[in-house]
């Protein structure tokens, strides 16, 4: 008879506990149908994404179909009426939520890559790779959030997927969960002896060690930067800028000015915080869409200063904030 109860009280526990879906319903479609198949690799070590506190309560956050590799599928084939001839590849490295419930805080780690495929040969497209902090104090309905920056992780990544030029270098299908320190020894500034010298307009130019020409950074009489300007010496907008290298450094245009790209056994980083790199009135999905697209002019403002100091938030606690290897992008 105790057995009986204490399972009806575990069944009704179970079916209590609240769930909050991940919908991937956003608009996911070619506009140039330049895409045949897209196909999910689903190499998570762990399906299960986690359970947060709300209200004091928990919730479970699971997608609307837990057949994660159907469930995209047919999104993108119900999305694709007219196809082309690429076929794209997402490779699901790792979704985690992790509730840290002494601090209110919410950790959500993704990393979801996407590769083109060809013949059996998958050449890195691009990548989502971070960890996004939300905060209960500023965010009332956290679950909620959680799923909805999930779902908007995977569009923005799909859609930035279709036209996004792919690195050259082909990892084999065996090989694919190894595939960074295969595609990093062909990166030209990861193995560079010394950085070209010049400006550079965007993480490719920079990646290919291609500095554009007759781009100049501009100094004051102080030796400060000011701005950067082209061949007819007017100023570019830091909207067009990635940042330049001087005397073998690399610097970087960020929201509190050029700041130097140092290097260290784990890569490049900037010492920064998330709170500069995106101030607090950009939310997660202005954050999404810079990680993966290039930092957005709107934050850069006029930051064009290489100390940078006039600017830095005496609110931030500075630290190393090392920079994706493939695609330029900050991880935290």
């Amino acid at each position: 008879m105790k057995k009986i109860i204490f399972f009806l009280l575990l069944s009704a526990s179970m079916a209590a506990q609240k769930v909050e879906l991940i919908k991937l319903n956003q608009n996911i479609k070619d506009k140039f149908s330049r895409t045949k198949s897209l196909t999910v690799i689903d190499n998570r070590t762990d399906k299960n994404l986690g359970t947060v506190t709300y209200k004091e309560e928990p919730v479970q956050i699971k997608f609307t179909n837990e057949d994660v590799k159907n469930y995209i599928e047919s999104w993108f084939a119900a999305d694709n009426k007219t196809r082309g001839n690429n076929d794209i590849a997402l490779l699901l490295e790792e979704i985690t939520i992790n509730d840290f419930k002494e601090t209110g805080m919410v950790k959500a780690k993704v990393k979801i890559s996407s590769f083109i495929n060809r013949n059996g040969k998958y050449y890195f497209i691009n990548r989502y790779n971070n960890t996004l902090d939300f905060n209960s104090k500023v965010t009332p309905n956290i679950p909620k959030a959680v799923s909805s920056t999930v779902s908007a992780i995977f569009s923005t990544l799909i859609n930035d997927s279709y036209s996004h030029i792919a690195l050259s270098t082909p990892v084999p299908e065996a090989e694919l969960t190894n595939y960074e320190p295969i595609v990093s020894k062909n990166i030209k500034y990861l193995n560079a002896a010394e950085l070209t010298a010049g400006v550079y307009t965007d993480f490719r130019s920079f990646s290919l060690q291609k500095p554009q020409e007759g781009y100049y950074v501009d100094k004051n009489k102080k030796g400060r930067v000011t701005g950067i300007k082209n061949r007819e010496n007017l100023m570019v907008s830091g909207e067009e800028i990635f940042g330049y290298v001087e005397d073998g450094k690399a610097y970087r245009l960020t929201p509190a000015g050029f700041l130097e790209m140092e290097k260290d056994g784990k890569g490049y980083y900037v010492v920064s915080s998330r709170l500069e790199l995106f101030p607090p009135q950009n939310n997660n999905g202005v954050m999404i869409g810079a990680m993966m697209g290039g930092m957005v002019g709107a934050l850069i403002g006029a930051a064009i200063d290489s100390s940078g100091s006039a600017r830095r938030s005496s609110n931030a606690e500075l630290s190393n904030i090392y920079i994706d290897p493939l695609t330029g992008e900050y991880t935290f």
